[in-house]
């Protein structure tokens, strides 16, 4: 699988071969931090999926660099991979994750002004664990609102499971 970098990407990657500070080549800040920004998501793009040597070797061919500068950048990258990985999974957020849920249904039939009225209520209790802690978040709804909810939470898991999304979610792990 081949990195595609956009023509921003590219043109921030373009100032490496010129290495150093900013003092030291008389280039403005800006050109260095591009440089800096280019390379950072070169090697944890690379990192995220897991590029082969070959791989990461024709990603930065296209971008024109000396042979000596792709062998230092892949060096780089094979030399970093690993912990910048583990640093991009220690960067993921830890999600709450589903325990169990309770649900009741309250109806007001009449109050003292109105003696003919009826106002349902949906009341859900999601308890959650996360970080091996459980927590409770109450909710309440209208049933016209938890229907269309639903119907969005329905239409999402459908999306799921075409092939785009398929192909999205194996590239994330």
């Amino acid at each position: 699988m081949l990195l595609v970098l956009s023509e921003e990407q590219k043109a921030h990657l373009g100032c490496l071969p010129r290495a150093g500070g900013a003092g030291k080549l008389n280039v403005g800040v800006d050109t260095v931090q591009h440089g800096v920004e280019g390379l950072t998501y070169l090697l944890t793009e690379s990192s995220k999926l897991m590029i082969s040597e070959t791989d990461f070797q024709d990603s930065i061919h296209v971008l024109g660099f000396s042979d000596e500068l792709n062998k230092l950048l892949l060096q780089l990258y094979l030399d970093n991979r690993k912990e910048i990985r583990s640093i991009l999974g220690e960067l993921t957020p830890k999600l709450p994750s589903y325990h169990n849920l309770e649900w009741r249904l309250d109806v007001q039939l009449a109050s003292r002004s109105l003696r003919q009225q009826i106002k349902p209520a949906v009341t859900i209790k999601l308890h959650l664990n996360q970080h091996e802690d459980q927590t409770a978040q109450v909710l309440q709804t209208d049933p016209s609102t938890l229907l269309h909810l639903i119907q969005q939470l329905e239409q999402a898991l459908g999306e799921m499971k075409t092939n785009h999304c398929r192909r999205i979610v194996r590239n994330m792990k």
